[in-house]
């Protein structure tokens, strides 16, 4: 995408700048990756920043690109036999990928294993759909059920790991 267009979809909102610094306030380390979600689940466009530590912990911080606010944070583990994700996960990784792509049929990009603030495990998976849109797909992996979905503009810093 060329920068042009990254300006004109973060059009009316807050500079990347300051969700950057709200994502450092909450979670010191290094920036691994930003993504522009518009709408994000919760309807308004947001800014998504993976932040890493000394300690290779990562973590998946939620900004609201109108207010600079952080509203969600959710640890990265590296796979589904991470303790953290198995310990409670009852759909495997091809489970979650049916369930995805019943919604939003297409082609899966990314897996990502994550751990919500609450402790409870879920599949994010990022689909190219039919029409060229990546879609992002969040699936609990206790329950099955589909818990967010929306629209990835943009991504900065493209985890090879994760792709397919």
């Amino acid at each position: 995408m060329m920068l042009s267009s990254v300006a004109a979809i973060a059009a009316g909102n807050v500079p990347i700048t300051t969700c950057l610094d709200a994502a450092a306030a909450v979670k010191p380390g290094e920036f691994a990756k930003v993504e522009y979600l518009d709408p994000s689940a919760e309807g308004v466009p947001a800014f998504v920043i993976e932040v890493r530590n000394e300690a290779s912990d990562s973590w998946e911080l939620s900004c609201d690109a109108r207010s600079g606010a952080i509203y969600e944070i959710e640890s990265e583990v590296a796979g589904p036999d991470d303790p953290r994700f198995a310990g409670t996960a009852k759909l495997t990784t091809a489970d979650a990928e049916a369930r995805a792509l019943a919604l939003v049929p297409g082609r899966i990009l990314e897996v990502e294993y994550e751990v919500d603030a609450n402790g409870d495990p879920v599949f994010e998976l990022d689909i190219r759909d039919g029409d060229g849109v990546e879609r992002k797909i969040e699936v609990h992996a206790v329950t099955g059920e589909i818990l967010e979905t929306s629209v990835e503009h943009w991504e900065i810093g493209i985890e090879a790991s994760e792709r397919r």
